[in-house]
């Protein structure tokens, strides 16, 4: 695969957020409402598409636990299925559930998003980064999950890809958790080759972001990495928006997607390769 940059993305590609950021996802509905789904569950959210937003995916996952106790009957398979077929997102959640013959002002009254992202922000960031980050008093003391996340780039994979490539950023996180987790991971990107959740409305699968990094890397070939459905149709999306450039998009196995099923599932959505971790992205680029 010739290209002439790379663009990765952080959670599932560069650190494991499995023990953090999904994580937060389970225990803030459960915390806030008493139920909850299991990390299967969370990657059926994911693979419906439009959850680049891990605040957004925890209020869909709310709003399925509270329809479930409005009358709500059918499984959570339907459920994502119901919000995949609407375009996917926390929009489409909404309409699936306005769509149910259930009690709608029981969902609707109770379901709060301010509430589940302060849960959420405290149970990852902790309580010292909330303060800081947050600007304000965490709702309790916790430890943080953002410690939890353990490192999946190798030293010398990074080593490589910079060495050989102009080398970007895509990710759905803010700002100041993209520099928590590149610090850890030992990766330094300029400000203008990285897009996070503060630099763009859109959000995978949206081609905006991805083109204008191609753009700015001064890159005709670029391969974006990422752990998700979503990160594939981004790269999809931009070969259309943008046909003066090539670009390929690689999933990597070490998110919720993996084995064969999530190999299958890459393929399916258009991917022009599938790995097992990032470490193999070095052998399977030439510049």
């Amino acid at each position: 695969m010739d290209v002439d940059a790379v663009v990765l993305d952080i959670d599932g590609v560069l650190v494991d957020v499995a023990d953090s950021y999904r994580r937060a996802i389970v225990e803030s509905v459960e915390r806030v409402y008493g139920r909850t789904v299991d990390d299967a569950g969370v990657q059926r959210f994911k693979n419906a598409g439009g959850f680049n937003n891990d605040w957004e995916l925890t209020d869909a996952v709310a709003l399925f636990v509270l329809a479930r106790e409005a009358g709500y009957e059918a499984e959570l398979s339907a459920f994502t299925d119901a919000v995949a077929a609407r375009g996917g997102g926390l929009a489409a959640a909404e309409a699936v559930v306005r769509d149910a013959d259930v009690d709608h002002d029981a969902v609707f009254d109770r379901w709060d998003p301010d509430r589940l992202r302060e849960t959420f922000q405290a149970l990852y960031l902790g309580a010292d980064l909330y303060r800081d980050l947050e600007g304000g008093e965490p709702p309790f003391e916790t430890r943080g999950y953002i410690h939890d996340e353990p490192v999946l780039a190798a030293e010398s994979t990074l080593d490589a890809l910079t060495e050989r490539f102009a080398v970007g950023v895509l990710t759905g996180r803010p700002a100041a958790e993209a520099t928590i987790a590149l610090d850890r991971v030992g990766l330094s990107v300029p400000d203008d080759h990285r897009f996070t959740m503060d630099d763009w409305e859109e959000g995978k699968p949206h081609p905006r972001a991805l083109t204008t990094l191609a753009a700015r890397l001064d890159a005709t070939r670029v391969a974006f990495a990422g752990d998700t459905l979503d990160d594939v149709g981004t790269a999809v999306n931009a070969a259309e928006a943008d046909p003066d450039r090539t670009y390929h998009g690689v999933g990597v196995l070490t998110g919720g997607l993996s084995g064969d099923a999530g190999r299958r599932a890459f393929e399916s959505a258009g991917a022009d390769a599938v790995i097992e971790t990032v470490n193999d992205l070095p052998g399977l680029l030439e510049p």
